[in-house]
């Protein structure tokens, strides 16, 4: 969180509001003026709450809490503006979630890269609980991630998380080439 910035002036400066009798004490105008050191960043950022909660411009500390608002698990490897992006698109992402494109969105923002997402379109059932599912229709994803930098990429972490945000039923495979 923020801390004392040196030189942050106050507009609301503590001394100025108390009585005559201790504007003219030099000891409770000094220890009001350390008051006003300690108070001027808080005043600050809530004086500029807007600019703090807009993911465009947030200093990289806000932002990360931000991503925790919007459940986005911010990766400290990620360059500043992806997770910028990732931040302001968090509702429209979570609006597709677990659809092929949802799933692209994603995908795309977090690694900066193109996206492909083939699925088979299968489905299955039973009739009979907790029954093998029948026929060889298995839902299945093939992600393809081409970027200018793959070994720029956890693949690990990148598959953690795609079994995140996809379904949970469906198998995936996950592919990491360069362009």
């Amino acid at each position: 969180m923020r801390g004392t910035v040196p030189g942050l002036g106050t507009p609301y400066p503590l001394g100025s509001l108390m009585p005559a009798v201790y504007q003219e004490d030099p000891f409770a105008m000094q220890w009001l003026a350390g008051l006003d050191d300690v108070l001027a960043p808080a005043i600050s950022s809530l004086d500029c709450l807007e600019a703090y909660i807009d993911p465009r411009l947030a200093p990289m500390d806000f932002l990360e809490w931000l991503a925790s608002w919007v459940g986005i698990i911010v990766d400290r490897n990620w360059p500043i503006d992806r997770v910028r992006i990732a931040v302001s698109r968090a509702v429209a992402l979570y609006r597709t979630r677990g659809t092929p494109d949802g799933l692209r969105d994603y995908v795309e923002v977090l690694t900066g890269g193109r996206v492909e997402v083939l699925d088979n379109g299968g489905a299955s059932w039973s009739s009979a609980p907790g029954a093998e599912l029948p026929g060889e229709d298995t839902p299945r994803l093939a992600i393809r991630v081409t970027l200018d930098n793959p070994d720029g990429v956890s693949i690990p972490a990148l598959n953690e998380l795609v079994i995140a945000a996809k379904p949970a039923h469906v198998v995936h495979r996950l592919e990491v080439v360069g362009s």
